[in-house]
């Protein structure tokens, strides 16, 4: 078995063969590139479609509702306290995390597809959903804590595909943690339906029924199985975007029966001032008056 131990201008050899070969590799990859064939022009291609930005629904009354296009961000609690014995670092948004195969999807995304905690809080279809009634409601009306509705992707390339989980089996799980699994998909089904319950499990049972205020903690519960949406930043994901964290679907309890950090949820507007902003970015409101 012979290598070739010298560069091709070296006629030594079949090195008219070795010359031919050469030609015929550039002549390839000089055709995928001007058809956008190559892999990093697909992977950019994806980056350009699922990093476009977009605009948060306004809320004109402090609530949601039907329609509004939101994104679902996981707040920071740093401060350790008595209520706070597991202090969490960072902001993480629930966004959209492709596989391997939507390099080759010009179009749409397919499902399935799964999702990641992501620290980009900017304003993008990758991390905008879109609250979808499943009990007849209008657009507009607003959600009421404990009313099931869905969570869906916006069109064009994110094909409207709906956040979805069931429970946990030997073949089915996280990857991470192996709890139970969180994705996107394109059926319809009660595995799609969620619903906002109330943070302070004390006030919960008065607050049922009311309308849900926008930009305030709260969590998102999967109807079939009843547990919390949760982020896991202690479970890193690797994906086209860098290092972000797992999503499931699992009920995380502190000793008072509370809800721990990784359960609790803000659903973000956008910002009236500004609208390529959110609510979340908006400065408190000063104390002093002027």
């Amino acid at each position: 078995m012979s290598f070739r131990t010298f560069c091709p201008s070296v006629r030594l050899g079949n090195w008219n063969e070795d010359v031919a070969l050469e030609e015929d590799i550039l002549k390839d990859y000089l055709e995928k590139k001007d058809k956008g064939e190559l892999l990093i022009q697909k992977t950019s291609n994806l980056k350009k479609n699922i990093l476009k930005k977009t605009e948060l629904s306004i809320s004109q009354d402090g609530c949601l509702h039907f329609g509004d296009v939101v994104m679902l961000l996981n707040p920071e609690n740093s401060e350790q306290s008595l209520s706070n014995t597991s202090p969490t670092n960072g902001n993480y948004a629930l966004s959209v995390n492709p596989n391997e195969n939507a390099v080759y999807s010009k179009t749409h995304l397919e499902a399935p597809c799964g999702v990641s905690g992501s620290t980009n809080l900017e304003p993008t279809v990758r991390n905008a959903f879109i609250i979808t009634s499943v009990d007849g409601s209008d657009v507009g009306e607003p959600v009421h804590y404990g009313q099931n509705f869905a969570l869906r992707t916006t069109e064009g390339f994110m094909n409207h595909l709906h956040l979805t989980s069931d429970q946990k089996t030997f073949l089915k799980s996280s990857k991470k943690s192996y709890l139970q699994e969180v994705s996107l998909t394109d059926q319809l089904s009660y595995q799609n339906c969620w619903n906002f319950i109330y943070l302070d499990p004390q006030l919960r049972l008065e607050n049922e029924g009311f309308p849900v205020p926008a930009n305030t903690k709260l969590l998102i519960v999967h109807s079939k199985t009843n547990q919390c949406l949760a982020v896991l930043r202690k479970q890193v994901l690797w994906t086209f975007f860098g290092k972000e964290c797992e999503i499931t679907a699992h009920t995380f309890l502190n000793g008072h029966k509370a809800e721990e950090n990784e359960n609790h949820w803000i659903v973000v507007t956008g910002n009236p001032s500004n609208g390529l902003s959110t609510m979340f970015d908006r400065p408190a409101p000063s104390d002093h008056v002027h």
